[in-house]
């Protein structure tokens, strides 16, 4: 049994995603949706084989089982909506983040609650070997309890852009990569709160490019505090980086996307680089790690199983983002 799956969006995401999709075994990747002529016109050229359409509507009465989502943030409400209330598919993948703002994703939330299906948000760093060593080594205690960790999210794309730039459509530097942050420290500690937060606008009015914010565990029995830094507008990160340093009460623990580093306080210390952890997948591109995440939606639809992260779960992220908007709000209130 094969999944037949369409993509809507041929950004960059959703070229990936679709590249990926046409070598699976279990899938037969049957359309692509784009609005743009010439950007349907390349695809064609590159994916043989399949129906590519300009409108969302086209894809009704080709019994999809799952569609992607890859199209700008401000879209996926609508988009999703259409899937589900339409009949166009019963399963759905959306590129992160899951929505514009908490009670839109509230809203696709109760929306999967009452069709079913799998639903899955693409927080692909849950898929990178090197997280899930580090989420190994919390798991297993070794470094007891933590107490304190420090997340960060930094890239260059906007280094030097000209004030005005518009950034609007990635939704501000904490949904469009401090998001993958946020969403692998409430995979490692579970529920936090934000204490204090405060946003910059660097390019613009209009933008919100560096973040900071504080945050501790809530609803658990860990005496946790964190801090998140994100900007897009930092030197010497050519590619986004994502990393997270971890304090416990036996040692320290440092992760990003190449490489875990733990020392012990009994003086011994470990280093893993991804290549002594397996990172080795069937087909490579992009990453190692879209291909596991796709590998899991669909076996997901295949088996009958949950898929992980789901928009319930990645709903929480965006619950994060709406607390650091409130509290620095409160924050200018009370500076006022």
């Amino acid at each position: 049994m094969k999944a037949k799956v369409a993509v809507v969006g041929l950004g960059k995401m959703g070229l990936l995603h679709a590249s990926i999709l046409s070598v699976l075994d279990d899938v037969e990747l049957v359309a692509l949706c784009e609005k743009s002529t010439l950007v349907r016109r390349f695809s064609k050229r590159i994916i043989q084989g399949v129906s590519v359409v300009a409108d969302l509507a086209e894809l009704y009465g080709m019994g999809l089982d799952a569609v992607y989502v890859t199209t700008p943030l401000p879209s996926h409400l609508p988009i999703i909506k259409a899937i589900y209330t339409k009949g166009i598919a019963h399963n759905v993948f959306v590129e992160k983040p899951l929505a514009s703002s908490y009670a839109e994703a509230e809203e696709l939330c109760n929306l999967t609650r009452n069709e079913g299906g799998v639903n899955m948000v693409g927080y692909n760093r849950r898929f990178s070997v090197t997280f899930r060593k580090a989420k190994q080594i919390l798991d297993e205690g070794t470094l007891q309890e933590p107490s304190f960790f420090e997340g960060y999210a930094y890239s260059s794309d906007f280094l030097g852009a000209k004030m005005g730039s518009k950034t609007s459509s990635r939704g501000g530097v904490i949904s469009d990569l401090g998001c993958h942050v946020v969403d692998l420290a409430l995979w490692f500690f579970g529920q936090l709160e934000v204490e204090r937060a405060k946003l910059e606008s660097l390019i613009g009015s209009d933008s919100e490019d560096s973040a900071y914010f504080k945050v501790r565990a809530s609803g658990g029995p860990l005496a946790l505090e964190g801090e998140f830094k994100s900007s897009w507008c930092m030197e010497s990160y050519r590619l986004p980086e994502i990393g997270l340093l971890v304090k416990g009460s036996n040692g320290t623990m440092k992760v990003d996307e190449d490489k875990v580093e733990l020392k012990l306080d009994d003086g011994r210390s470990f280093l893993w680089h991804k290549h002594d952890l397996g990172d080795d997948v069937s087909f490579f591109i992009g990453g190692t790690e879209y291909l596991r995440e796709d590998e899991l939606f669909i076996g997901s639809i295949l088996d009958g199983s949950n898929a992980e992260p789901s928009f319930q779960t990645a709903c929480k992220v965006e619950e994060i983002i709406d607390q650091v908007k409130r509290v620095k709000e409160n924050s200018r209130g009370n500076e006022q």
